[in-house]
């Protein structure tokens, strides 16, 4: 079998024929012919007169350890839908694009997986060409359509470079959170330049916006689509409640550290040597335990190995302040697994439940006052337990304010979809973290 022949089944080059194979030591040149007269403009604009022509090389998929590059004469027109001179488009590369579809589109499949760098150093080629072929292939593959038919959106910021350098990214919910636009920064600008590209009429239909507890993408949120439905995404509202049970932790560790001092200080000088015959077990160190409860106060339950649920159930059965923030933790997580959304205004309204106030009710949270089904329970019913003393229950008097659950200022929250914070103002961090002061 002859080169031609061979290289011709391998590439299989879309409109042209290998004339000649040649082996270079930089790698194998591949020499095309065209088979169509009629040069093509990018724009689609075709016509058969020739302005000037030149030779051209396109870098293609390796062969083995041999780079491989397609040569072919090619011709420039003068186009009249564009009023100017434009190199006609080849069907094996993208207009302006030293490098074949083929190996552009591996570049661009790597860099979804990899870092620049790897995707450099496996395809021998240059950063700038790498930032180059992803620029093209997503103006390329870049659907037109999908703006249209935004009704929940979610908006997040993503790091990307060291140094505070954001993406601004906005996902469709009802698209199995599908990316619809990109932006770079995070502030509010950003996200406006998104609202500005879908049109009012685009912001009028968005039902419902998730972000972070940010400023930024509340503000213009509330000047370009104000009739949305602002919400707070799981990840940012968790993210709280375990700062919150974190710095419960640290609270109850120093109450332990300070009893073990004062206690250490009334026995007076630790006797050295071994302790006498029948001498009652050294106890254990209280404050190092609690130290240690943390991961077992974070974790989802799904992913608690047994030890750690043996120090919940050690919480549990002392009754400690860290089993009741743990229970409203778990509770709040809840909400965001209920089957029917219409069930959140009733979850949301008993959530304290029995682990914040005074004295335990006799049902996780109010029965409607009408006859129910026998077997049935509100949707927020508890599945974990909780003290069943009223002393169990009341908070300790050197208890921080700020583990107090939050009171209902109005009677129905059923127009209250956002829960945002309003005691620190946001900043540029996800979650806003205070330093403990011991």
């Amino acid at each position: 079998m002859r080169a031609t022949t061979a290289f011709n089944k391998m590439l299989a080059i879309p409109g042209a024929h290998v004339t000649g194979v040649v082996f270079t030591p930089d790698g194998i040149v591949v020499d095309l012919g065209r088979r169509a007269k009629r040069l093509r403009c990018p724009c689609g604009w075709s016509t058969r007169a020739v302005y000037d022509r030149s030779r051209r090389s396109w870098r293609g998929l390796d062969l083995g350890t041999a780079k491989v590059f397609l040569r072919a004469s090619i011709r420039r027109l003068m186009c009249r839908r564009c009023g100017r001179v434009r190199t006609e488009a080849v069907p094996w590369a993208r207009p302006g694009a030293r490098f074949t579809r083929d190996f552009e589109d591996v570049v661009a499949w790597l860099a979804q997986r990899m870092d620049k760098s790897a995707v450099t150093r496996l395809l021998r080629c240059s950063w700038e060409a790498v930032a180059n072929i992803v620029t093209r292939v997503v103006a390329e593959q870049l659907d037109e359509t999908r703006l249209r038919d935004l009704y929940r959106i979610g908006v997040d910021e993503v790091s990307y470079r060291k140094g505070h350098r954001y993406l601004t990214v906005v996902a469709d919910h009802d698209r199995d959170g599908a990316v619809v636009w990109v932006g770079e920064g995070k502030s509010a600008a950003t996200l406006g330049a998104f609202y500005e590209q879908l049109g009012e009429d685009g912001c009028a239909q968005v039902q419902a916006v998730s972000m972070d507890l940010g400023a930024a993408f509340k503000k213009a949120t509330d000047a370009h689509a104000p009739t949305a439905r602002q919400c707070v995404d799981p990840f940012h509202l968790i993210a709280l409640a375990n700062e919150a049970i974190n710095k419960a932790r640290r609270w109850a560790w120093n109450i332990e550290r300070d009893k073990a001092r004062h206690a250490a200080a009334q026995a007076g000088p630790k006797r050295r040597g071994r302790p006498p015959a029948g001498s009652p077990p050294p106890t254990r160190d209280q404050a190092r335990w609690v130290k240690h409860t943390r991961w077992a106060l974070l974790k989802d339950p799904e992913h608690l190995n047994a030890s750690q649920l043996q120090v919940l159930h050690e919480l549990r059965r002392s009754h400690s302040v860290l089993y009741r923030c743990w229970q409203l933790k778990e509770g709040l997580r809840d909400l965001y697994r209920l089957a029917d959304p219409a069930d959140a205004p009733e979850h949301l309204n008993c959530w304290p439940g029995p682990a914040a106030a005074g004295s335990p009710p006799s049902s996780p949270c109010p029965r409607p006052s009408g006859p129910t089904a026998t077997g049935s329970s509100p949707p927020c019913s508890s599945a974990y337990p909780t003290p069943s003393s009223r002393a169990s229950t009341q908070d300790p008097p050197d208890q921080p304010s700020r583990l107090r659950t939050p009171q209902r200022r109005r009677p129905h929250r059923d127009d209250l979809p956002l829960l945002r914070r309003t005691d620190h103002p946001a900043t540029h961090t996800k979650v806003r973290r205070t330093a403990f002061k011991a």
